[in-house]
């Protein structure tokens, strides 16, 4: 007689309740797992800082390896190409984006009143502004100094952040040469504890995994370099000031999808507004054209349409993450619910797949 706790949905329910259980435990007790959250925390920078070199680096450690290239000689050879692009961007460009971001900063005061003067002469040359639109203009004016002392310490924030990160980086070398050296191993070991049929199950899900890591991770980075090259020429070309600061922020910001390249190109207008009014236009043609050339010829051959996400999903997954996590949220919450969204839909097909065979399923 066949009861309640075979049936393989009430099985499914159940896990999921306890794995509800675990962690609403886990929070009424942080207390005691605080420890283990502050040391995870430790941790997770130089592994994600190492799994995203990884991830870019696993390109080359094939191809090393495709020539039968000792392992533990390609791991070095993948160091020594990346001690090389390290040198080249402390000895070369650093340097100079260092000396435009502190030239940008001492300057921005200058904008700042340049902009209360032009909003204050352009009401005192208008006469048909409604009395909500001139209220809101002065209250705007007035508070323009606040603004820009908030988005300053929003900026000098991550820079703190970004300093931690640095500091962590340190790590990073330990982590990922054991990652080039055992990740092969990493499956395997996942699957040994499984039966032949759950565990195909099991590689089946990590190889959707690590598509999507590998999609995400090399396809945006590569075509965020790509948008900066197109911006920094572009500047260049336009002779926009703190051209090398401007395209390197606008390539740090295509890396967040949709938002970024609305939100790269603020900082540049504001500049070239500053240098000359009709610097505004070449601005804002440099980035339609870089943006164009991105849409149409980089992306779909880089990334193609692997991650298939809904342009409105990942505005709100971006928004919310961006609210719970700061700015590493936002570069993060993308891929992470990439990985949800392909966890659950196995889940779901597995699930179904499971009514037909029960050995299928994985819970």
């Amino acid at each position: 007689m066949i009861t309640l706790f075979d049936k393989r949905w009430f099985q499914t329910l159940v896990f999921f309740i306890l794995v509800f259980l675990l962690i609403l435990l886990i929070s009424a007790t942080n207390f005691i797992f605080d420890p283990v959250f502050k040391y995870v925390g430790a941790v997770a920078i130089p592994f994600i800082g190492a799994g995203i070199l990884y991830y870019l680096t696993k390109p080359l450690m094939d191809f090393f390896m495709r020539y039968k290239i000792n392992r533990s000689f390609s791991i070095l050879l993948v160091f020594v190409v990346l001690i090389l692009v390290g040198f080249i961007i402390v000895m070369y460009i650093v340097p100079i984006a260092q000396r435009q971001f502190v030239n940008l900063v001492n300057n921005i005061p200058k904008m700042v009143n340049w902009a209360q003067d032009l909003i204050t002469y352009w009401q005192d040359n208008q006469t048909l502004i409604p009395e909500e639109v001139d209220k809101a203009i002065n209250n705007f004016t007035e508070n323009l100094q606040t603004y820009i002392e908030n988005v300053l310490e929003y900026l000098f924030g991550f820079i703190g952040q970004l300093i931690s990160f640095i500091f962590a980086i340190f790590l990073v070398p330990f982590f990922l040469f054991f990652m080039l050296k055992d990740g092969d191993k990493l499956v395997p070991f996942v699957t040994k504890i499984f039966s032949k049929k759950k565990a195909a199950n099991i590689r089946t899900l990590l190889g959707k995994i690590d598509t999507v890591l590998t999609s995400f991770i090399q396809g945006q980075l590569i075509v965020s370099f790509c948008v900066g090259l197109l911006l920094f020429i572009g500047y260049l070309i336009i002779d926009l000031d703190y051209s090398l600061t401007l395209a390197i922020f606008g390539m740090v910001m295509n890396v967040i999808p949709f938002i970024g390249p609305f939100l790269s190109v603020i900082p540049a207008l504001i500049v070239g507004a500053f240098q000359d009014p009709m610097m505004i236009v070449w601005v804002a043609l440099v980035m339609i054209i870089a943006q164009q050339i991105e849409s149409n010829f980089i992306s779909p051959n880089i990334m193609g349409r692997v991650l298939a996400l809904h342009p409105l999903t990942v505005i709100t997954v971006i928004l919310a993450a961006g609210s719970i996590a700061g700015f590493i949220g936002i570069l993060f919450a993308v891929p992470f619910y990439a990985i949800v969204k392909t966890i659950i839909v196995h889940f779901y097909d597995t699930y179904a797949d499971s009514k037909k065979d029960k050995d299928d399923a994985l819970i």
